[in-house]
């Protein structure tokens, strides 16, 4: 996964907001990252004594080319006044689409874009603005209170409601055909 988008928010909260935004239109947890020093993320994994260490080396590992080091003092000095970045690693042209929608829907503070022409054919993200887990929810008019219950509540109802077998039984003592004498 060398692709990445990288934004910068003023403010931990938004950057929650967008993370989890990113989360409900279906990329995956493993590739949507927040980072802040309230919340370091993958950032504290880093082999360095100190945030301020940690930070440096989690972003220089995401921006990897020579020009893109300096960055990761950029960014690491930004989380240290109190902002937040969050992290996308898009696979493909839909998800970077959609990525990018997302984040400069945001209005970030920031926005860096690593290695995204050389991208697989894989998709997580919707091609729509709806999230895909809408096409598995069962809606409707019902009272079932479970979705067993509004799986087979129709052929309850259709069993209830069917005219009674005119070869059963009656229930009282007493017989609805004529008796002979």
């Amino acid at each position: 996964m060398s692709a990445v988008l990288l934004a910068v928010f003023d403010d931990y909260g938004v950057a929650d907001r967008v993370r989890m935004e990113f989360l409900r239109d279906g990329f995956p947890t493993d590739r949507v990252e927040l980072t802040a020093c309230c919340e370091p993320g993958r950032a504290a994994l880093a082999p360095a004594p100190e945030p301020h260490g940690k930070f440096v080396q989690y972003f220089r590992a995401l921006l990897t080319n020579a020009d893109e080091q300096s960055y990761a003092e950029h960014l690491t000095a930004h989380l240290e006044h109190g902002a937040a970045t969050v992290t996308v690693h898009p696979r493909g042209p839909i998800e970077i689409a959609r990525a990018t929608q997302i984040i400069e829907g945001s209005h970030p503070l920031e926005l860096m874009k690593h290695d995204l022409a050389r991208q697989t054919w894989e998709y997580a993200a919707a091609r729509r603005e709806w999230p895909w887990v809408r096409a598995f929810w069962v809606e409707g008019s019902s009272h079932a209170d479970c979705i067993y219950c509004r799986l087979f509540e129709r052929d309850a109802d259709d069993h209830a409601h069917a005219a009674p077998d005119q070869d059963a039984a009656p229930l009282s003592g007493s017989s609805t055909r004529n008796s002979l004498p």
